[in-house]
């Protein structure tokens, strides 16, 4: 056992802490895309004869290597208490951008996005850490979730935009050293200020479910990355990885059925609304991948704006999704529950997708605006409370899991979107086009390039017909949440710090109070 110390955070601190939450989730959020748009001058100063062919594991290996961390982050979380595991994954992410920065070949920064990666699923962590800077007199987490979902959303609106002024008017190397100075106050007030639970009971890590949880997301994002695409569905390689995914999947459920401490434990899918909040988080990213990544195809191949003016059309959804999150509280006090919240916004989104699906080859650009005000209205209702709904119902004990949990279930589900609509897309186009691939749209002229436009218009539309069937039976699911209630600790342990901070919240954890 540790010895007891206080860990009472004053109102200072933990608005200190809040703030330095957001600036973690923006960092995380920024350098998820914000490479896509900076590979051209990447590959002309690396490798300008064979960089190209490796594009795609320079843009996949900090997503890989983030989803593959998320059980192990959570489950850390509560074995060693948020705060440990909250520094380690800022230093580490600051150790990759330092290494991507200095690069000296394609190989040494691939390999350095992928332990920025690791570092990357500090996204996750920070959500525990603002669900435990909640104060004494706060019952629903503050309002860690919903300016999380703020941040989140203008992160992913303005990195692509940002990650291209860099490398246009600076050095692309940049857009890692940018990172640093940011990351280092993080860290460094982190440790002086945090003042977070300290977990005293001894338990063990389960590595193996870990390291089996990481295998079976890889492979399926490497499934969804490469299948239909650089290799056939049908190839060798394709079925072998479809085989391990599955192969992995089994064994994951196996081991957390008997193991001592599982990284996921299937106990919470026993709550109902962590079954509900998983599946509905799962399609929530599944429809989002479909509509920000062909929107954007859409801008630049239909309508011929480059991808530096593209990504500013996101700017209407990140200020959907700011102005939900700013109201978010004040709706909560007049009585919105988060059910209300889930429900409004998966309609709020179904409807946006389905105005994206009247695009035609000439529809004003402000139908495509509007959409995504629309859509970042929906998202910024969903973002944050489908994380706050299953914190303010995890056991305490699972806090850590629970948050990783549905985070995890978002990029499964946001890989399979990619994978499932790109083959959408593709079979369409396939059927209604002039012939070849959507690729060679911008060699054609003429009629064939007329054709084809309009067969990609056709393409996008059944795609965006398609999200918004999937957004409807995320409608469907949350029209099934129940009323939250407070949660039941399975296994309750002490945890120095809840009781101290807020009494209340030690009972209903099964803590012991350290005042006894």
């Amino acid at each position: 056992m540790s010895a007891a110390r206080s860990t009472v955070m004053t109102r200072r601190q933990r608005v200190i802490g809040f703030a330095l939450c957001i600036v973690t989730i923006l960092l995380a959020v920024l350098d998820t895309n914000i490479v896509s748009s900076a590979t051209v001058p990447i590959v002309r100063d690396l490798d300008p004869v064979h960089g190209v062919d490796n594009i795609p594991w320079l843009i996949a290996a900090y997503q890989l290597a983030a989803t593959a961390a998320l059980p192990l982050y959570g489950k850390l979380c509560d074995v060693l208490g948020a705060k440990k595991v909250f520094i380690g994954a800022v230093a580490t992410f600051l150790a990759g951008s330092a290494l991507c920065g200095m690069a000296g070949s394609m190989d040494w920064l691939i390999a350095a996005r992928a332990l920025q990666g690791i570092g990357g699923g500090l996204m996750s962590v920070t959500m525990v850490v603002l669900r435990e800077l909640k104060g004494p007199g706060e019952k629903n987490g503050g309002r860690g979730g919903g300016v999380g979902g703020i941040v989140a959303g203008a992160g992913m609106a303005l990195g692509p935009w940002l990650g291209g002024a860099l490398a246009e008017h600076a050095d692309w190397r940049w857009i890692f050293y940018v990172n640093l100075p940011f990351g280092l106050v993080v860290l460094a007030a982190a440790v002086r200020v945090l003042k977070l639970p300290v977990r005293t009971a001894r338990r063990t890590i389960d590595f193996l479910g870990a390291g089996l949880a990481a295998a079976f997301s890889t492979t399926l994002l490497l499934v969804t990355e490469w299948g239909g695409k650089d290799h056939a569905w049908s190839s060798p390689l394709i079925v072998g990885l479809l085989v391990a995914t599955v192969a992995t999947l089994v064994l994951f459920v196996r081991r957390q059925a008997t193991a001592a401490e599982p990284v996921l434990p299937l106990g919470l899918f026993r709550i109902r609304e962590l079954r509900y909040g998983f599946a509905i988080q799962g399609l929530v990213g599944a429809a989002m991948m479909g509509s920000v990544v062909y929107v954007m195809i859409y801008l630049q191949a239909v309508r011929g704006i480059a991808a530096s003016s593209a990504g500013l059309y996101l700017i209407p959804m990140a200020i959907g999704m700011a102005a939900v999150g700013l109201l978010s509280e004040r709706l909560a006090t007049a009585g919105w529950s988060q059910k209300t919240f889930v429900v409004s916004g998966t309609v709020s989104a179904s409807a946006a997708l389905a105005l994206l699906a009247t695009l035609s080859t000439d529809t004003s650009l402000w139908t495509v605006r509007l959409a995504l005000l629309l859509m970042g209205i929906g998202f910024g209702q969903l973002v944050g409370q489908l994380v706050r709904l299953v914190q303010d119902t995890a056991p305490a004990d699972q806090l850590g899991v629970a948050t990783t949990g549905v985070r995890f279930f978002q990029t499964l589900g946001s890989a399979l979107g990619a994978a499932f609509f790109g083959t959408v897309l593709s079979r369409v186009y396939a059927a209604h086009g002039p012939g070849g691939t959507t690729s060679t749209i911008g060699r054609l002229t003429g009629h064939a390039r007329r054709q084809a436009l309009d067969a990609f218009v056709t393409s996008t539309n059944v795609v965006f017909w398609t999200a918004t069937g999937v957004m409807l039976l995320a409608t469907v699911l949350a029209t099934r949440l129940p009323t939250r209630r407070e949660p039941e600790p399975l296994n309750p342990e002490p945890v120095r710090g809840r009781a101290e901070a807020d009494p209340e919240a030690g009972a209903s954890a099964g803590t012991p109070s350290l005042h006894r």
